[in-house]
């Protein structure tokens, strides 16, 4: 459906509802970065994932669900996709050996930089109705509810 058609809908009760906006926006955002990158073998999730393991947080696999708001099974098939793909392992977590953590590898830093790139320019494009101050304060008001 063209923006114009999807516009008729502005006026109805369900477009007034807040959790309906976020849920349409996060939809939005997500398809489109899923499309971008897709050339890296990557999908917003997995990017996500991704990101946390190189960001030298050393996360576990119940913190990845937790923070992500996934299921412990959707981690897991995440990880073993990305660990398939050599750019994540699991490693012995340096304060409790019987518990992993989740790394980037050498490749799936370099990976994770191009994604970045990437995810940054999709943000851009999915937000561009709004000004640089109004991006701000949207993400000072999401970390607010979620963070």
């Amino acid at each position: 459906m063209a923006k114009s058609e999807i516009a008729r809908f502005g006026a109805s009760e369900l477009a007034q509802e807040t959790e309906f906006l976020l849920a349409r926006a996060r939809a939005t955002g997500t398809g489109l970065a899923n499309s971008r990158l897709l050339g890296l073998g990557l999908k917003a999730r997995s990017y996500a994932v991704l990101s946390l393991a190189a960001s030298g947080l050393e996360p576990t696999q119940r913190e990845l669900a937790e923070f992500l708001s996934l299921d412990a099974s959707q981690i897991v098939a995440l990880v073993d996709q990305l660990e398939k793909a050599e750019l994540v392992e699991r490693q012995p977590a340096p304060t409790d050996r019987r518990t992993n953590v989740i790394v980037a590898t050498a490749a799936g830093q370099k990976v994770y930089v191009r994604a970045r790139a990437v995810a940054h320019e999709t943000e851009a494009e999915s937000l561009a109705a709004l000004s640089a101050d109004e991006r701000e304060d949207l993400r000072r008001l999401l970390s607010k509810i979620t963070l």
